[in-house]
């Protein structure tokens, strides 16, 4: 064999070995994925895995209350099947009975009787309703911030979705306030009201 057809081999072989990963360091998948991982990218307990959900869906509930003019909280829409449904201002006031409900379960206190009706609260104007609305986002989320890997599966009772869990409860308030926002969303498109959401980030399809 000549020294330039050794050379070749012997550059070629050692070209090979460090595809392969021979040669040179490797990092292990854990540290390259730490390395490449952004700091705080996560959430840092249970109760901030929920809670990030759960302010981002009062968000945009309370973006579409806040959208509607006053005069249309008494909106119904009339075209298709919409006979029984409730009106704007109803459905705002139905969400923020249920976030009390909800989250009175998960304290072991007793919940609203009516929230099926918007509650016993006397709120009635837009200011009213969106004041309403805004307390019951407060008070969810300063009893979502109790939950903890110790009580997260303790027992809760009620008649709103339980009996349940603590952790569980939490997430269905989520979606319910999701479920209904997509119910409202048509009654802003119908008065021709784009979705602040879908205005913000140029959504087509909300």
């Amino acid at each position: 064999m000549s020294f330039f057809r050794g050379a070749t081999l012997l550059l070629v072989f050692g070209m090979a070995l460090s595809a392969v990963g021979y040669g040179t360091p490797q990092k292990s998948a854990a540290t390259a994925a730490k390395q490449a991982a952004p700091p705080d990218d996560i959430p840092k307990s249970i109760a901030e895995s929920v809670s990030g959900p759960l302010q981002f869906a009062e968000g945009n509930f309370l973006g579409v209350a806040e959208a509607m003019p006053e005069d249309k909280y008494s909106y119904i829409p009339t075209g298709g099947n919409f006979d029984g449904v409730r009106t704007f201002g109803e459905q705002v006031k139905h969400v923020a009975c249920a976030q009390f409900a909800f989250f009175n379960e998960f304290e072991g206190k007793k919940p609203p009787d009516d929230c099926e009706k918007g509650g016993h609260d006397p709120a009635k104007s837009k200011a009213e309703l969106i004041k309403y609305l805004k307390d019951s986002f407060d008070y969810s989320n300063r009893v979502l911030a109790t939950l903890t890997a110790n009580n997260a599966l303790d027992r809760v009772e009620g008649r709103y979705a339980g009996p349940s869990t603590k952790l569980g409860i939490s997430v269905i308030a989520v979606w319910h306030i999701t479920d209904h926002y997509g119910q409202l969303v048509p009654y802003l498109r119908l008065n021709g009201i784009v979705p602040p959401f879908t205005q913000k980030y140029g959504i087509k399809v909300r």
